[in-house]
């Protein structure tokens, strides 16, 4: 009883900060609307965060992983934020970003697709479902967090952190610590 009631806790918390995560870039784009310029900021961490919310969302719905709401209901408020985010940034980009979000983003809805038929075509059980969507996700979730290392050589070449702002990394770091916890206690949870 405890156990369930600690991993709905720490969920519920683990929602918050994760919706404070989804919420951290709101200055950028308001930088981006009032300058009207994506000026040297990268779509990837944001396109690599849809791809994350995408595939997070559909392991928390119950075909996939029963008793995971949680997940569900923040990957669907992320993949709605994040819309939100690639279609500023989209107006706002020249032409050849434009392209390339175009592709990248008709990968990911590809993607999606494939795993969605896959997985539930071919995994006939809840336990391979979250195996092999988990394992998707845990890869994706590393490239979404590694994602604002992309604009590393920028910020080494003009030695500032404008376009890498503190706020987003230390809610990722929060974020991280939060569901880590909630993984191990789902984990003990299971366990006895």
């Amino acid at each position: 009883m405890w156990s369930h009631t600690a991993r709905t806790v720490i969920g519920i918390i683990g929602n918050g900060i994760s919706f404070t995560l989804f919420l951290s870039p709101v200055p950028t784009f308001l930088e981006i609307y009032r300058k009207k310029s994506v000026l040297q900021f990268s779509p990837i961490p944001y396109l690599t965060a849809l791809a994350n919310c995408m595939l997070w969302l559909f392991y928390g719905l119950p075909v996939v992983h029963p008793d995971s709401i949680l997940v569900s209901t923040i990957n669907g408020a992320g993949v709605l934020v994040v819309t939100v985010y690639l279609t500023v940034f989209f107006f706002y980009s020249p032409e050849e970003i434009r392209r390339m979000m175009m592709k990248i983003l008709a990968g990911e809805l590809v993607f999606m697709a494939m795993v969605v038929t896959l997985v539930l075509t071919a995994a006939r059980t809840h336990d391979v479902r979250s195996l092999v969507v988990g394992i998707l996700t845990i890869i994706l979730c590393v490239c979404m967090y590694a994602s604002p290392l992309s604009v590393m050589k920028l910020v080494i070449k003009t030695k500032s952190v404008k376009y890498m702002p503190f706020w987003l990394s230390f809610i990722c770091f929060l974020n991280s610590t939060c569901w880590a916890s909630h993984l191990k206690e789902e984990e003990r949870s299971a366990n006895g």
